[in-house]
């Protein structure tokens, strides 16, 4: 770009004479004016970016809150999921843990903690408004699980001291398995595989082959040996306290096991079989309540996991048919 002539007054002339430039000096202006205009044209760049974009900075705490958000997305699913298991764990507390130590249930209520402890929506005003709503959810939802953890450790707590003071009693109490083979079927409507349609099975079958083990699942006294319909050969152990046990379609039982012995927890009293009714060698096993069968699957909780008690469980909500 060249540069434009300037000027000066010649007052002995009275005329404006004009200012020449040597080679240099229009080199130095070419340059200064491209120089200017870059560094205009880039400070109007940042200018846009700024505005549209976002500076640098901005950028990368952009890409920050996103991954934020992210993992707060993961955090909401893994806090779902401990909430389902901590469901369950009360639903057991109640079913199993409570009820055999006579305990009252707690309540849904009393265990659906309330939210509590939000986060004042001044703090939630920098975040969006989606992210600002997932933080909020998240909060309550920690404050409930503790409350509601804090619930079932004074369950806990509660249980652990009526354990200790009836520790006899426990004892008496059916509470492993009667053999070591898995669930074929359990308490509840059934189909018959011999007679052909469906009744109450109050009950729960176990893989037995004939001649495998069968053991007293709590203290007692022997209190039948022998015949009965189509359950075959029997056992019966009063267990004190309201409780009795059934062990059925046996073979055989030890020599000398008759009426009035005590036993023990663990102690062998029978040999399964296919004796009575049956489609095949098993052990039915009853547990009675104050002359009130009861679903033995509740009597299990000192010889199986909670992951083998959720299994048998959904197992006798698919399986319609028993063994006898």
């Amino acid at each position: 770009m060249p540069l434009k002539n300037h000027f000066y007054y010649d007052e002995q002339k009275c005329e404006f004479i004009p200012i020449e430039y040597n080679k240099a000096e229009q080199v130095v202006y070419n340059l200064s004016v491209w120089i200017l205009t870059g560094v205009v044209l880039s400070g109007l760049g940042i200018m846009l970016l700024s505005n549209f974009v976002g500076t640098p900075a901005e950028l990368a705490l952009k890409a920050e809150n996103d991954a934020l958000a992210a993992q707060l997305e993961e955090t909401k699913e893994s806090i779902l999921s401990i909430d389902e298991q901590l469901q369950e764990i009360a639903k057991n507390d109640n079913e199993i843990y409570r009820s055999v130590l006579g305990l009252e249930d707690i309540s849904s209520d009393e265990r659906e903690a309330g939210t509590g402890g939000a986060l004042p929506d001044e703090e939630l005003d920098v975040f969006s408004e989606s992210t600002a709503e997932l933080l909020r959810w998240t909060t309550n939802k920690l404050n409930n699980l503790e409350r509601k953890i804090n619930i079932q450790k004074l369950s806990f707590e509660e249980l652990k001291e009526a354990y200790n003071n009836n520790a006899e009693k426990l004892k008496h109490i059916p509470a492993i398995k009667p053999t070591k083979g898995i669930l074929l079927s359990s308490f509840g409507m059934r189909d018959h595989p011999v007679l052909g349609y469906t009744r109450m099975h109050a009950a729960a079958d176990f893989r037995a082959d004939i001649g495998s083990e069968v053991y007293a699942t709590a203290n007692g006294t022997i209190k039948y040996v022998g015949l009965r319909g189509t359950l075959g050969r029997i056992v019966v152990i009063d267990h004190g306290y309201g409780y009795e046990t059934l062990y059925a379609h046996l073979s055989s039982v030890p020599k000398g096991l008759k009426k009035g012995n005590k036993v023990n927890r663990g102690d062998l009293i029978a040999y399964s079989g296919n004796s009575g009714l049956t489609e095949g060698p098993h052990l039915h096993y009853e547990v009675h309540l104050n002359d009130i069968k009861v679903d033995p699957i509740n009597y299990l909780f000192a010889d199986i996991s909670p992951e083998e008690y959720l299994m048998f469980k959904e197992f006798a909500k698919t399986n319609t048919k028993s063994m006898d």
